[in-house]
């Protein structure tokens, strides 16, 4: 046990947040905090970390256990570079290494006793230093720094000269250069590509201390974490497992519940029925009856009804008018922003029905390239071309598409002027704003909040079109089901730039990714991007630039075509690796048949001398078939993969 947290209760004034949470997490435990937005996820961090107190409970941290701590908003003000932050962190390690270099100036000038006494010292010293892995220190700055998606220009840039997200990203470099016995990250793959987001999970897979997480990202969760901290009305529940594994018993604890409640109901409606037609009788004997079963009716410990807000909130999209078979032409789109040339000769179409997503690293263009189709912004050359009876409404990661002056109600009505009063007030109600939450002021709201009011605008649009750019962006995980959902559903055609692996996952059928200033294409969801990755850019790498300055104009079936035989081609090679090291494992093999013969020869066996070479050479054949053994075992595998 590294943490324990026992009966954790905390309100702001009537508002319980947490009531009597109990959990413990134990050493080199990833576990993830999930519930909707303001259930309380931060605040519990908080509590924890002890920058928030518990209105009760206690939290228990294991002796001398270093706890580190990244927040959402890091607003990190220094003046040193970002190489330079983090080489405080290894401080210690730089001392040292400055005094040893010092130590070795000073001994080319010493003799005698002197310099065996400044030896020994600088002996001891750098022992220190190779037990504290100190030759591999800057090399381990540099690793985090560019596994959180920092290149080398990045590393002399001020901090206080950087964005919110990239200060972010240095603070949760720090934090990993740290190791702390037990990390909490809240929402950590913010701001993080899809790159770095592997790189983070791949890092705390391996991290040797607990790690606890709030995140909304479910894919991220579904590789990290083998518990599940789940905040619902104040109730705290641990379960065992992934995100999936969470979801999946909670939805049966959930029909649990509903069909426990729903049979009470029934029992309930029956025995008031039976109630009412004994009094109907009037006769003493059936009166006496009726007032028995209705003791026995309030002495009934009701099942309370299961609250699913899942089912609160609905979003049904729909379109006025089905465009036709061609939905967008894209011809050799192109855009820079002064130096920074973000992609040329881009080319693609969509057709009706499709779901694209648009994926890519952090200042690719992945929104200018959604802007520039939605006519926002203008390209450096190129051209945009729609097809027939194409409506297009665009969902913004910014919500500019919002006025932050406007009350919800009036920017739902000024919007669609047609509606009723009772109208607008049903479809926000069913968005989770009620009574006087309509009259809040759009620039008043949460991120989460904006985001279920673009949605509304989105559902009422009636476009057979949609541009979505970052829509899962701070919406809660049961508010991201409720998207992909409507998604799946949608009759019309979807092209959408998003970072969330699972969402894309879900709702894809093609994926585009904006990378080395091309478009690489896949017919699939994040899973079959995954698996083709290594093969797509393998076959556009080859092509001579033919791929990647014209993917878009690859149709599907040659696109599958090269995927195939690229595959094909990696079969072959993997077969025939695997038949040169069977043909070495036999060769490998005669010979220790042969030394055992020579083992066994009378006049070998009384010479000590001949029987040691032979021993010396029986064990390095031994090494060399047990790599081969090994080896072949790999490419097997591989090649039953293939």
């Amino acid at each position: 046990m590294i943490l324990n947290a026992t009966n954790i209760s905390k309100s702001f004034g009537s508002n319980e947040i947490i009531k009597d949470a109990n959990f413990l997490v134990n050493e080199h435990e990833k576990v993830a905090i999930v519930g909707v937005n303001g259930a309380g996820k931060t605040t519990l961090l908080k509590i924890l970390t002890g920058e928030e107190h518990a209105d009760s409970g206690n939290v228990i941290l294991a002796k001398d256990a270093k706890l580190g701590y990244l927040r959402q908003i890091n607003n990190v003000d220094s003046t040193l570079s970002i190489i330079d932050e983090l080489y405080t962190v290894i401080e210690h390690i730089l001392n040292m290494e400055k005094r040893m270099l010092e130590m070795q100036e000073q001994m080319q000038h010493l003799s005698g006793e002197a310099l065996e006494a400044l030896y020994s010292s600088y002996t001891a010293l750098t022992h220190s230093y190779e037990l504290m892995d100190g030759y591999a220190a800057k090399s381990k700055v540099i690793g985090i720094l560019k596994g959180l998606g920092f290149d080398e220009n990045d590393f002399e840039r001020k901090i206080n000269t950087l964005s919110g997200g990239q200060k972010t990203r240095v603070f949760l470099a720090k934090l990993l250069l740290e190791e702390p016995d037990i990390i909490l990250l809240d929402e950590p793959t913010n701001h993080l590509d899809l790159h770095s987001i592997e790189w983070l999970e791949s890092y705390l897979l391996n991290y040797k201390g607990a790690v606890i997480i709030v995140s909304h990202d479910r894919y991220f969760l579904d590789k990290i974490v083998s518990k599940v901290i789940d905040i619902e009305n104040s109730e705290v529940q641990m379960y065992s497992g992934n995100y999936s594994d969470f979801s999946a018993k909670k939805k049966m604890l959930l029909d649990a519940k509903v069909k426990e409640y729903l049979n009470q109901q029934q029992e309930i409606k029956h025995q008031e029925a039976v109630i009412t037609k004994l009094k109907q009788f009037n006769r003493e004997k059936s009166i006496k009856r009726a007032e028995s079963r209705q003791k026995q009716l309030e002495k009934i410990d009701r099942v309370e009804a299961p609250v699913t807000h899942i089912e609160n909130m609905k979003l049904s999209l729909d379109i006025s008018k089905e465009s036709g078979k061609d939905v967008l032409t894209v011809h050799d789109l192109a855009k820079s922003f002064d130096e920074k040339h973000l992609f040329s000769d881009i080319n693609f179409e969509i057709k009706r029905g499709e779901r694209v997503a648009i994926i890519g690293d952090n200042g690719t263009g992945k929104t200018t390239l959604l802007k520039i189709i939605n006519g926002l912004l203008s390209p450096d050359a190129g051209e945009v071309i729609y097809g027939s009876n194409v409506f297009i409404a665009y969902y913004d990661q910014e919500h500019q598409v919002l006025h932050m002056d406007k009350t919800l109600f009036d920017e739902i009505s000024d919007t669609y002027p047609d509606m009723s009063n009772t109208q607008i007030r049903n479809i926000l109600a069913a968005f989770l704003f009620t009574g006087e939450d309509v009259f809040k002021k759009i620039g008043d709201l949460s991120g989460g909040e904006r985001g279920r009011v673009s949605l509304v605008k989105l559902m009422l649009s009636k476009a057979n079109f949609l541009l979505l750019d970052e829509p899962t962006n701070h919406l809660d995980i049961l508010s991201k089901d409720v998207l992909e959902s409507a998604l799946n559903s949608f009759p019309g055609t979807i092209c959408y730039v998003s970072h969330d692996r699972y969402f894309i996952n879900k709702t894809a059928t093609r994926i585009l990714d904006l990378t080395g200033n091309r478009l690489l294409n896949y017919i699939g969801n994040y899973d079959y991007y995954i698996e083709k990755r290594e093969a797509v850019e393998g076959a556009a790498n080859l092509s001579n630039n033919n791929i990647e300055e014209k993917p878009a104009e690859i149709s599907d079936s040659k696109q599958e075509w090269i995927e195939n035989k690229t595959a094909q081609a990696q079969k072959k090679k993997i077969s025939n690796a695997l038949n040169k090291c069977e043909k070495e494992i036999e060769k490998i093999e005669e010979k220790l048949s042969l030394i055992d013969e020579e083992f066994a020869n009378p006049e070998i066996s009384s010479n000590v001398g001949k029987l040691m070479e032979l021993q010396k050479e029986k064990t390095a054949l031994e090494e060399k078939l047990e790599k081969l053994m090994n080896e072949w075992e790999e490419l097997t595998l591989s090649l039953e993969e293939n």
